[in-house]
């Protein structure tokens, strides 16, 4: 329904049905038909969601959320706030801190040279080594300044 309401000015209504394989009729029934009562139902638990949601502080999940909603006395299904929150794009907080940062990468710091020139294939056994050091965890990662550099100046 929605692409018929973008585009039925440009188009019109019953070409874009025709294209799409059904009967304008069907639009129209759908258009002016009112709201389900999972609509309805969804739309009240939305606000109810959202302003639990904000009222503690923008931390709950989908678990604490039901079980909160249900203390008082809305019942809903487990999957239906699942379903609603993702819908409304709230999430719960996350426990640690979740963002990897391998890198604070400084523009105008050298690159280390490329020595095995992204040749990995070893002519016999150790003759090449190689390492990843992606990411290492220290309690430094956290407290590093951004604008801190690993380089020395010019």
């Amino acid at each position: 329904m929605a692409f018929i309401d973008a585009h039925r000015e440009e188009f019109g209504v019953e070409p874009i049905c025709q294209a799409l394989d059904f009967a304008p009729a069907t639009y129209y029934a759908a258009r002016n038909r009112p709201p389900s009562a999972r609509e309805r139902r969804d739309e009240q638990l939305s606000a109810e969601i959202v302003q639990l949601w904000n009222d503690n502080f923008e931390v709950y999940g989908v678990r604490k959320m039901w079980k909160a909603l249900n203390r008082q006395g809305v019942a809903v299904a487990r999957c239906t706030v699942a379903r609603l929150m993702r819908r409304l794009g709230l999430s719960g907080a996350v426990r640690g801190d979740h963002k990897r940062r391998t890198t604070i990468a400084e523009p105008l710091c050298p690159r280390p040279a490329d020595l095995v020139e992204r040749d990995f294939a070893a002519s016999a056994p150790n003759r090449l080594w190689v390492a990843d050091l992606t990411y290492i965890h220290t309690w430094a990662d956290s407290s590093m300044p951004r604008s801190s550099s690993m380089c020395s100046p010019g």
